[in-house]
């Protein structure tokens, strides 16, 4: 299949599917503060109008391209254990949004009801119930979650270069000295840990 070709349905019209692939193409291109509707008319060769019949507004446009995000978490291979499936989506949602320049702050700025981001939160709320939650601490424990993982890995992603020592410089012993005594563990690299970290202080308060 050509491109041109993956871009139109059996009549040679345009997408909505299309469009949503060039706005993630533009967002890594230019980043969330470049992408525009008018952006992707352009890499795709069409109106802005035409854009705008299969999204209708760049706010919709965002949600599409949140929930496709989302739609890169995979489900095969999933441990049977709950808790340990619970553990394995949140890695694999965060590697989703990883794999996408801004794709945390993409996906916090939107309120997808859509069916990859409800398929994610369906499978999660799913393997909290079976590891002992109730309804409520079920759901409640998907939404801390993920704002943890929407947090966090928005300030791995803007997170300045490792020769960038301002923060180091800033945390005065005189001024701050609670954080001067935990400076050793405020560096840049330990995204990783802290992620295993602040995963593991949300699922503590599941029932045992």
């Amino acid at each position: 299949m050509t491109k041109k070709q993956g871009r139109e349905d059996a009549a040679g019209q345009l997408t909505r599917a299309a469009v949503v692939d060039a706005a993630l193409q533009v967002l890594e291109d230019r980043g969330l503060e470049g992408l525009s509707t008018r952006a992707v008319a352009d890499s795709l060769g069409v109106r802005m109008n035409t854009v705008l019949w299969h999204v209708k507004t760049k706010a919709r446009m965002l949600e599409l391209m949140a929930d496709a995000v989302v739609g890169e978490v995979g489900y095969e291979g999933l441990p049977s254990q709950p808790r340990q499936r619970a553990r394995e989506l949140a890695r694999r949602y965060r590697r989703a949004l990883l794999a996408h320049r801004d794709g945390a702050a993409l996906v916090t700025g939107t309120y997808p009801a859509e069916p990859h981001t409800l398929r994610f939160a369906d499978r999660l709320v799913d393997a909290l119930l079976e590891a002992g939650a109730d309804e409520q601490q079920a759901v409640w424990t998907v939404w801390t979650v993920i704002y943890f993982l929407l947090g966090l890995v928005q300030e791995e992603q803007a997170a300045p270069d490792q020769s960038d020592d301002r923060l180091a410089q800033a945390v005065d012993a005189g001024a701050y000295p609670a954080l001067h005594r935990v400076a050793a563990h405020m560096r840049q690299d330990a995204f990783e840990d802290r992620f295993t970290f602040g995963l593991e202080a949300i699922l503590a308060r599941l029932p045992e």
